[in-house]
């Protein structure tokens, strides 16, 4: 390799001259012939070509867009479908409890004291109140009218309970005597104008008659709302006394503008009109058996609600396509059709509302469906014209350049070979120079224009900056996974504080209770657990105690845990006892147990005025008794775990406690600790940290326990719950 002047003889700067100037001979003959071959063959092939391009992608678009409107309408029904049937589902679930609870409390009034009560007061609406409403000719005053008042006021807990999940939520109960009991959050609605209260006559009520009528549980047509005129749907159910006479009617209303709106937050949410058909250019409609309209969403005027004296059966509307969805949709589901509403195309499927026996129709516009295939064809046909047109025009032009252009550019490019190999050592001259350059001030390699040759220096210039690059990505992703454990961290945390806020957690419980004295903790092995503890007092002389394990660990046996618990004191709550408690437990979990989760429970009833304990227990560790000074493990009967099979029936048995004794109930966490050894902690262990001072109040106890647990398994790791539960019996109360 040779030097003269500034050129280097025999290097690539050379080398890349000697094959430029060859490729610039061959190419420049080369591409003479094949411009003016391209240029007349190219002509016809684009007119050719044109036509059936916009043909098939028309065909193609509108194909594609009928696969996606039916599959999307039919997905979108069939979740706004379960929207509207979980509305009508937890009305059903709330009236069935009401009419429940009454029947209950008619069944056996000796055991329910009467209860306080009111009337509507006019400056409290944004309250959920429970009030009274009386029909035109009852006196409150009347002795037998008010014992019939103060019986039902029993009922107010429970209605304010149901009721207050929901802004709107409202329940009622009419009897044969004429009283009303609502509760709801409008107590003006009650008043007339001039301030005076309403009379409200349940007994003329749709609601009432129909309820009473049917002999069971009722979905009414559309109705007016006697106090705010709004439509609605009741859902209403009759009561019956122990001997089968009719007493009255509970219910709940369901407002034809809440629905929609909660139905239409279910369609949009999260959708745009590009990702999917929506309600768009189509509409929704809920219909019941009789054909009537019960609520409508879509274009505004298309289709009203009416009260069922003016509502029209929309198979006999004159609209034979809609006519022939709604009867099929009584038989159950359809498929996505094609029809005609008043000379319009809709693509419509019907899915049906389980609860209510009723069906969704839901409908998007063919020509919003067709319109995305139009504008694709007027725009392809465009482009086609204007590229055609500009082809030709520019073809003539090439023919006369191509021939002057060739001569000049084997000039530029021999010039172009001097600059180039220059150009090509340049390069790698400068990326040396940047690799030298690199410090912990600019750790990065970056792309350069003078490395954008596109050849390997090219290559080699992007391997060293995507190297670099990746390096530091790496670095950044190092930082974004250790941010990322901080926030599940964080999360796991809140978890743990709201699952602990649903736990009983301050103690004394009920420091006016000098009868007994209680204490519980839960200590999960995660961050979130499965065991739980409750205890509540169901009236003034009854403690319901709850001591349970969730199967698995973590934040799904977290939620199944709460949901459980939630069950179990809604039951206890009834007056069900310890059995029937676990009976309607087990049934419930069983009727919805997709992840075949299960709970072992032990549940008891400490009667506080005698020490009397009902307990049954689902398969869970046997309770601590300490009677005469010591505690003692009492094996009990055990049941099947609940969520475990259907239609278990689980027994009770009963044991008595004397002023003195203590109940201790633990979850398998506290026996089945581990140590390095691998040892289990044992029952054994437990009674003897229990007995270690049998006179220690019951926070104490766990505390001893506790301890005695820490020191057994030293450092190994927690890999159950501990959870324990404390009772000490003091005796009734004095007489």
């Amino acid at each position: 390799m040779k030097k003269f002047r500034r050129l280097v003889i025999g290097g690539i700067e050379t080398k890349v001259i000697n094959m430029i100037l060859l490729a610039v001979i061959l190419l420049a003959a080369l591409f003479i012939a094949v411009a003016v071959y391209q240029s007349n063959s190219l002509s016809s092939l684009s007119a050719e070509t044109a036509a059936l391009q916009q043909k098939t992608i028309g065909e193609t678009t509108r194909g594609i867009m009928d696969q996606i409107v039916s599959s999307n309408l039919e997905r979108t029904a069939a979740l706004e479908a379960a929207v509207a049937d979980e509305m009508f589902s937890s009305a059903e679930t709330r009236v069935k409890l009401l009419a429940e609870y009454a029947g209950k409390i008619y069944a056996d009034p000796e055991n329910y004291s009467p209860k306080p009560y009111g009337f509507p007061v006019r400056d409290r609406d944004g309250e959920l109140l429970a009030q009274y409403l009386l029909a035109d000719g009852l006196d409150p005053e009347d002795p037998e009218l008010a014992a019939s008042m103060g019986l039902t006021a029993n009922m107010s807990d429970m209605m304010i309970s149901l009721c207050s999940a929901s802004e709107s939520a409202n329940a009622y109960i009419g009897l044969t005597n004429g009283l009303f009991l609502s509760v709801n959050r409008t107590s003006s609605d009650w008043f007339l104008p001039d301030g005076t209260l309403k009379h409200y006559d349940p007994r003329t009520r749709f609601w009432y008659i129909q309820a009473r009528e049917a002999g069971g549980l009722i979905f009414s047509d559309v109705e007016r709302d006697a106090t705010t005129g709004r439509l609605s749907v009741v859902c209403a159910m009759p009561v019956y006394g122990p001997d089968g006479e009719f007493i009255g009617a509970v219910g709940t209303d369901l407002f034809i503008d809440e629905m929609s709106d909660m139905l239409m937050a279910s369609i949009s949410n999260g959708r745009t009109d590009e990702q999917d058909p929506g309600i768009m250019g189509g509409y929704r409609m809920v219909i019941n058996r009789d054909g009537h309209l019960i609520f409508y969403i879509g274009e505004e005027g298309r289709f009203e609600a009416q009260t069922s004296d003016q509502a029209v059966d929309l198979r006999t509307a004159g609209i034979p396509d809609l006519a022939a969805i709604i009867e099929d949709g009584m038989r159950g589901k359809t498929g996505v059709r094609r029809v005609q509403v008043d000379d319009k195309g809709y693509y419509m499927v019907s899915e049906p509302l389980n609860t209510v026996h009723w069906q969704l129709i839901a409908c998007y516009s063919e020509e919003l469906a067709d319109r995305p295939s139009a504008m694709l064809e007027t725009e392809l046909a465009g482009i086609q014209k204007t590229a055609t047109q500009t082809y030709r025009e520019n073809a003539g032009r090439l023919r006369t350049w191509t021939i002057i252009l060739t001569a000049g550019l084997t000039l530029i490019l021999l010039t172009g070979a001097v600059l180039l190999g220059k150009r090509i050592v340049r390069p790698l001259n400068t990326i040396t120079t940047r690799i030298a350059e690199i410090d912990e001030s600019d750790p990065e390699f970056r792309m350069e224009d003078a490395f954008r040759t596109g050849d390997e220096i090219e290559v080699l210039a992007q391997s060293f900056a995507a190297l670099s690059h990746r390096t530091l990505e790496y670095v950044d992703e190092v930082q974004r996974v250790t941010a990322e454990k901080e926030r599940i961290g964080t999360e796991l945390h809140m978890a743990n504080q709201i699952q602990e806020s649903m736990l009983p957690s301050i103690f004394p419980a009920f420091p006016d209770r000098t009868e007994f004295d209680i204490y519980a903790s839960m200590n999960p092995a995660k961050e979130v657990g499965g065991d739980f503890y409750d205890f509540f007092l169901i009236d003034d002389d009854h403690l319901c105690m709850v001591m349970a394990d969730v199967s698995g660990k973590g934040v799904p046996a977290a939620l199944f845990m709460m949901a459980s618990k939630i069950i179990i004191q809604s039951c206890a709550m009834l007056g069900r006892s310890a059995a029937e408690i676990l009976n309607k437990t087990n049934e419930a979990i069983c009727s919805n147990n997709k992840m075949q989760l299960f709970i072992t429970v032990w549940l008891g009833i400490l009667e506080i005025s005698t020490g009397k304990v009902t307990a049954a227990n689902a398969g869970h560790e046997y309770p601590c008794v300490m009677t005469d000074g010591r505690f003692e493990l009492m094996k009990d009967r055990h049941g099947f775990v609940i969520g475990g099979m259907d239609g278990i029936q689980y027994k009770e048995y009963m044991l008595n406690l004397h002023p003195g004794d203590k109940l201790f109930l633990y979850t398998d966490g506290v026996a089945e600790a581990t140590n390095a050894q691998e040892e289990l902690f044992g029952t054994q262990r437990m009674l003897d940290a229990l007995n270690s001072d049998p006179a220690a109040s019951p926070e104490q106890q766990l505390v001893h326990v506790r301890k005695a647990v820490d020191d057994f398994v030293g450092s190994a790791e927690q890999f159950d719950d501990l959870t324990m539960l404390c009772l000490e019996y003091r005796g009734g109360k004095a007489t």
